[in-house]
């Protein structure tokens, strides 16, 4: 039975979103769901900013245990380079070349001739290939290309050492008939296709990206492009659906979970919903840890502590590791660490800094018939500073009173609450972790209150960040 493989490219299109592009926590989510289902390959998006995308792509790869991670290497020989550095820890990685071949997108995306073209084929395949064993070349707007050039593509890439030739109908006008007559012609004019995977993307122009996945299947391709939320490829459930019920009668299967499916795709289209909230601190999607993706005793060492610390997102000096390491093993004496122990370890540890801001007071109303609002007063270099802002409950309006001071909107990357004593007059205990610049900074707050202590855990973040951003 032939086997199907499925490459999601939700992440690598979601970038080009703009405004609604996906966050640092968001992405990852994302991918460990997708690494859940057993999707065969997961597209990222190209890196931009080396320093931020590299980390992120490092973060991801360390969280996914069974997909191969595919990040584009761009259009210049410099961004393969940046490609494989920030995904060769990756279990299974990837480098993606793309080039477009038709007429129009090579003058227009590339500013290229077709002589230009087949060499940035052939330099950038040969030095990925060079690097990377898996190596994948995708023909863009293959479809509209003149078919001698394409043919000549597709040989200049297999000769440079492409895995996987993946032939894109970019304008997604072709039928279902005419997309298995044009994957035929393929085998029959480059014979080393043979020798090498095929893969299709296919547009959803003509609601028909799954009908011309499935002739190209027929035809024989073995790899579909697919997304959660279609339209540029086929949705991945509707493509795993035709697989599930008919791959039988044709001899194909796949080795997506089937049964995770439907609540899979579900997550992921509301972490990559595109209605985003504009006036709120948590517009990240964020997600409480349930505690269990990290446990620690007292006979770990600071090494496995570091894997741990890189595993929750955290890039720690060797001064802030070793200051951690030392409290883990006072706590670890008397009981196991957790992800939410270690959280609290690091927050109160680590980048121990003078405060930039200081809280003086905040005033919350809030009510079942009133809109919340907070009003903070802090001190910057004895300079008064106030904020007001109105928010979706206490804790949103406080986060937005404090970004209209700074007048800079962090990412909330996790937020955490937790009781530290019993009674009344319970302590509790609050997480903060804001992102920037792609590092990640957790501040801790303790107090009887716990609108207080959330206040406490952001100014305690927001210190670390401005710290570093003044001592750079």
């Amino acid at each position: 039975m032939g086997q199907i493989r499925f490459t999601d490219i939700t992440l690598r299109e979601a970038s080009r979103c703009g405004e609604g592009a996906l966050s640092f926590k968001e992405i990852i989510e994302a991918a460990k769901i997708l690494d859940r289902l057993n999707l065969d390959v997961i597209s990222l998006a190209p890196i931009v900013n080396e320093k931020i995308d590299s980390l992120l792509v490092r973060t991801v790869a360390a969280a996914v245990k069974r997909s191969a991670l595919s990040i584009p290497v761009g259009f210049e020989e410099s961004g393969v380079e940046t490609a494989w550095n920030a995904v060769a820890e990756a279990a299974h990685p990837r480098l993606y070349v793309e080039a477009p071949l038709s007429a129009v997108q090579m003058e227009f995306v590339c500013n290229k001739k077709p002589e230009g073209i087949i060499k940035m084929i052939e330099t950038l395949v040969a030095k990925s290939r060079a690097l990377c064993d898996d190596v994948e070349f995708a023909a863009v707007d293959a479809t509209r290309s003149e078919p001698e050039f394409l043919y000549r593509a597709i040989r200049a890439a297999i000769a440079a050492g492409a895995a996987t030739v993946t032939v894109c109908d970019s304008a997604g006008m072709m039928m279902p008939y005419e997309f298995n007559s044009f994957v035929k012609e393929l085998y029959a004019n480059v014979p080393e296709l043979e020798n090498v995977t095929l893969g299709v993307k296919c547009s959803d122009e003509l609601s028909m990206a799954a009908a011309c996945a499935v002739s190209a299947v027929r035809a024989g391709a073995a790899e579909v492009d697919v997304t959660v939320g279609g339209g540029c490829a086929p949705a991945l459930e509707a493509a795993a659906q035709i697989i599930r019920l008919r791959g039988d009668d044709y001899g194909y299967a796949c080795g997506l979970k089937y049964t995770e499916l439907h609540r899979s795709v579900a997550q992921m289209n509301w972490i990559t919903r595109k209605e985003r909230s504009k006036t709120s601190a948590f517009d990240t999607g964020m997600a409480i840890s349930d505690g269990s993706d990290v446990r620690l005793d007292a006979n770990d060492d600071i090494d496995a502590l570091s894997k741990a610390v890189v595993r929750l997102g955290y890039d720690l000096s060797d001064e802030d590791m070793a200051k951690v390491y030392e409290t883990f093993v006072s706590v670890a004496r008397k009981k196991s660490v957790g992800t939410k122990e270690l959280e609290a370890i690091i927050a109160t540890t680590a980048l121990q800094v003078p405060p930039t801001y200081e809280l003086e007071s905040y005033v919350i109303n809030s009510g079942n018939i009133i809109s919340a609002t907070a009003n903070i007063h802090c001190r910057k270099n004895g300079a008064d500073l106030f904020g007001l802002a109105v928010g979706d409950g206490p804790i949103d309006a406080a986060f937005l009173a404090i970004e209209q001071i700074t007048g800079h909107h962090y990412e909330l990357d996790d937020f955490q609450i937790q009781a530290v004593t019993e009674g009344r007059e319970a302590m509790g205990s609050t997480l903060v972790k804001l992102r920037s610049n792609g590092k990640l900074y957790a501040g801790n707050g303790i107090s009887t209150d716990i609108i207080g202590s959330s206040i406490m855990a952001y100014f305690n973040a927001l210190n670390k960040i401005s710290y570093e951003e003044n001592h750079r």
